[in-house]
């Protein structure tokens, strides 16, 4: 990830109701983006995506609930507005899922209860409902997958 995808990525607006998943371009968010977990996705010098993994891909409310107490390799990712509704997802989640290094027994991720597409591509790929916490208004799902 470097400065220039980082500022392309946080400049990308999601209709509603994926506009919750909306950045707000700043130098703090720069800086998270090019910390070491955080991969872009490039397809012809395009950024079309992103994933980072470890506490980055964690919702810090999920910490107060005890959410991530179990040992998982946790992932976070995100694909270009642009291109998301378009049947692009099970490849772009194949490619993640191929490029990651697993050093744990199972992977976990966070996901808006809302996101229904997002849900059903997981489970597509064999993730499971593990359980949900609250951050404000906003319902999360963490799903696991035994490796």
């Amino acid at each position: 990830m470097t400065d220039h995808y980082a500022i392309k990525i946080l400049e990308w607006k999601y209709e509603k109701p994926y506009d919750f998943y909306n950045n707000v371009l700043s130098g703090d968010a720069i800086i998270e983006l090019t910390s070491s977990s955080y991969k872009a996705i490039l397809s012809k010098d395009r950024v079309v995506g992103f994933y980072c993994m470890g506490k980055d891909a964690q919702v810090s409310a999920g910490n107060e609930v005890g959410a991530y107490e179990r040992e998982c390799e946790d992932i976070g990712l995100g694909m270009h507005p642009e291109l998301t509704g378009k049947g692009f997802g099970t490849p772009f989640f194949a490619y993640i899922l191929e490029d990651i290094s697993m050093t744990s027994p199972c992977l976990r991720l966070t996901v808006a209860d809302f996101n229904k597409r997002a849900i059903r591509l997981y489970e597509k790929f064999g993730f499971v409902k593990d359980r949900a916490f609250h951050r404000d208004e906003m319902k999360f799902i963490v799903m696991i997958k035994e490796t």
